[in-house]
């Protein structure tokens, strides 16, 4: 084996075109990057001037584009050290010493790359720069027009071309651009400083339109937030001084957006829910924040978070996971603002065609530092994955991209972990950071969508036809009619007919709600019922295939084994029976009439198919009797939906609970006909319980389907029993939830 050669790594010169063309994206990415670098060095002004164009912005000859600041500028040592370095790490260290500008600015930059975006623009750079404090500016020439795109040929002919063989020219002479003199800023002449930065761009690439350069002056004005003056909440605060002018040739372009003024008032008077002055503390695990004025606060414990599937899918079920780590990303700001874009809005959040085409352009931003990250926010930018959510889920358990408008801010400090990408396109997905941050951001987002939201939508349900059937108001008002037409026989024929013909009608969609009210109750209890089903006889079937190969591999076969085997499959079908059994009872029949029933002994048919899904979960089940015997009048179908319903709903909460006893209680007294179905888990929140009797209506987020209490509701209102919270203290039984259900006839 020879002695190792020591080898240097040397990039071929076309790596500059796989920085600056392939790795910026696009001219408004290679502008604001050099806008940024403006930013930090403390500019007060930028001036963006498209020199020389043909008609419709056509790139002739002569055209360039000139970037000129009033920043701090750049020394000579500064040019040769650091400039001309890629990946340079002067403003790392600087940011390690203080991450603040002169001006109090948090410095944006750190890479070094963000310079070689001017390679996207054109291929001849000039650059002078005076320092503040100098008596001279510095001149820089990069100019590769005698090479081709990928830097493969030099004056048309190949050549292998690295990084060390591009010469730039420099210079220092006496100030000539970059002087103490008057200095046009729009329609004010100011007296300019003898420092700052001129950058000239010339033999252009690309294309360019009026429309393009509008979208840049877009971007350039969004740059900062947009939140900051225009939102409740945010006006405190102030943009840094820092204004960024577009010209063509000499002439100021006034491509004035009202969108910020016409957005404001959307955002104040238009939206639904306002969550303002949001905030996610990552050493609490809450979010606290003001929603429509009032104050509210919510943990990562929370049951209407831990239910959540994509929460789950990231933490585990009850946010498992965080009790092994923190999150990654951070604390950040955030503030939302929701729209309701159908027709049956209320008059006063109603939007025409002009709002939401605003609305539309605007989603949720990120911001660092008040400096905006790209792209997010841009219309066709779903990088919180909610359309793809609506699509893959269900669309009824997230708010769509349209009907937001919101920020998140962030910091270099407080979120070191939150990094943007080389290319300024989002966030570095690296570790648990952003994967953390974006998943805090979508659950909190479908919480908003499945809880407040829901119930304003709730509330705007037409609930006077419901109540115009249950009151018989119709009956009524035929009742008047019928005094109003006296002494008129047709009228009264005609209206005779109709109350007639009104309640075989009514008769019949009673009917058949009913009916349709009962499948949907058997379906969800036969779901219940059935997933123990399925896993026994996966056990059987297993069973069965290893006897099936052990007769066709073995001419012997173990009379002992072969018995055990034979027990546990009739084991397992002795499950099976017994569980089918159980849900025959469901189904309605001409059998199944009204009948004095033990409902101990319904419970215990229900504990059977629960069983072992309250072993899996250690879930406890006291059942406790007082006075007599409790019986109801009533169907086993109905009782059976009620438990199946209840059981449900209990098992369900306590699995999104962390705490070590898991107790579900029911209260059985005779002499006050009375069950009390209880548990300790997280219990209703306040907000939902005007809402969890309402069809379709949830708590469990996407995983419910907001039936269960509701049908439960409906057939024993049918034997005139009740069901409802218990209110009063003295009535809980357990911590949690607590449902009293009446077996009086009319007891309500």
């Amino acid at each position: 084996m020879g002695k190792p050669e020591p080898l240097k790594i040397r990039p071929y010169a076309r790596l500059l075109t796989m920085l600056g063309e392939q790795l910026i994206k696009n001219e408004r990415i290679a502008l604001i990057e050099l806008i940024k670098n403006s930013y930090d060095a403390d500019a007060k002004w930028v001036k963006v001037s498209f020199c020389g164009f043909g008609d419709g912005y056509k790139i002739l000859p002569d055209s360039k584009i000139v970037i000129e600041d009033s920043g701090h500028g750049m020394t000579a040592e500064i040019i040769k050290n650091h400039w001309l370095n890629p990946a340079t790490p002067e403003k790392k260290r600087r940011k390690l010493i203080k991450d603040t500008t002169d001006s109090g600015r948090v410095i944006q930059g750190e890479k070094g790359i963000g310079r070689f975006a001017i390679l996207k623009l054109g291929r001849k750079i000039e650059v002078v720069t005076r320092a503040k404090g100098e008596n001279s500016e510095q001149v820089v020439v990069y100019d590769f027009s005698k090479y081709d795109d990928d830097f493969l040929t030099l004056n048309g002919k190949e050549k292998e071309l690295f990084i060390e063989d591009l010469e730039v020219s420099y210079v220092t002479r006496a100030p000539q651009l970059i002087k103490d003199e008057l200095f046009l800023l729009g329609t004010r002449k100011e007296k300019r400083k003898p420092y700052g930065t001129r950058i000239e761009i010339s033999n252009l690439k690309g294309a360019w339109t009026e429309k393009k350069i509008k979208d840049i002056y877009r971007d350039i004005s969004r740059l900062e937030s947009i939140f900051v003056e225009s939102i409740p909440g945010e006006k405190n605060k102030t943009h840094s001084e820092f204004e960024v002018l577009i010209y063509r040739d000499e002439t100021v372009q006034n491509f004035h957006e009202q969108y910020l003024e016409k957005l404001r008032v959307l955002l104040e008077d238009r939206s639904v829910i306002r969550i303002e002055k949001g905030y996610f503390n990552s050493d609490l695990n809450q979010f606290t924040y003001s929603m429509n004025g009032e104050a509210k606060s919510i943990s990562l414990r929370d049951s209407n978070i831990t239910g959540l599937k994509i929460f789950k899918e990231r933490f585990g079920n009850a946010g498992s996971v965080l009790d092994k780590r923190k999150t990654e990303c951070g604390s950040f700001e955030f503030g939302f603002y929701i729209f309701d874009f159908s027709a049956q809005a209320p008059m006063k959040f109603q939007l025409d065609a002009e709002d939401k085409k605003i609305l539309r352009d605007h989603r949720i931003y990120l911001y660092r530092d008040g400096i905006r990250v790209y792209p997010y926010g841009e219309p066709d930018d779903d990088w919180l994955r909610i359309d793809a959510y609506r699509g893959t889920i269900s669309a009824g358990f997230f708010l769509s991209n349209d009907q937001v408008v919101g920020y998140v801010n962030i910091s270099q400090k407080g979120n070191p972990k939150l990094k943007d990408k080389t290319n300024r396109e989002g966030l570095i997905e690296e570790g648990d950071a952003t994967e953390d941050f974006v998943t805090l951001l979508q659950s909190f987002l479908a919480y908003i969508r499945q809880k407040p939201y829901a119930q304003y939508r709730k509330d705007l349900e037409n609930k006077k036809s419901h109540d115009i059937f249950r009151t018989e108001q119709v009956q009524k008002e035929f009742d008047e009619l019928k005094n109003t037409v006296v002494g008129n026989k047709k009228a009264q024929e005609i209206l005779a007919r109709a109350e007639k013909e009104y309640k075989a009608e009514r008769q019949y969609l009673v009917q058949r709600a009913e009916t349709t009210e009962e499948l949907a109750g058997v379906g969800l209890s036969v779901e219940t019922a059935s997933h123990d089903i399925m896993g026994i006889m996966g056990k059987v079937f297993a069973n069965i295939d290893g006897l099936i190969q052990d007769l066709m591999t073995s001419s012997k076969i173990d009379r002992d084994t072969l018995l055990k085997d034979l027990q546990s499959i009739r084991g397992g079908m002795s499950f099976i029976e017994a569980q089918l059994k159980d849900i025959q009872l469901l189904f309605k029949s001409s059998k199944q009439r009204r009948r004095a029933i033990r409902v101990k002994e319904i419970i215990e048919k229900v504990e059977r198919i629960y069983k072992r899904m309250l072993l899996k979960e250690k879930i406890v089940l006291n059942i406790r009797c007082e006075g007599s015997p409790l019986v109801a009048k009533t169907t086993d179908a109905i009782l059976l939906q009620l438990l199946l319903n209840l059981f449900d709903n209990a098992v369900y909460w306590l699995m999104q609970t962390t705490q070590k006893d898991k107790i579900i209680e029911i209260v059985l007294d005779g002499n006050k006909s009375q069950m009390i179905f209880s548990d300790n888990g997280p219990g209703i929140n306040k907000d939902d319980i005007p809402y969890i009797f309402e069809p379709f209506y949830s708590g469990k987020g996407e995983e419910g389907r907001g039936l269960g209490l509701y049908i439960a509701r409906q057939l024993l209102e049918r034997n005139e029993y009740s069901i409802g919270l218990a209110e009063l203290k003295s009535e809980k039984v357990l911590s949690g939830a607590n449902f009293i259900v009446n077996f009086l006839v009319g007891e309500n």
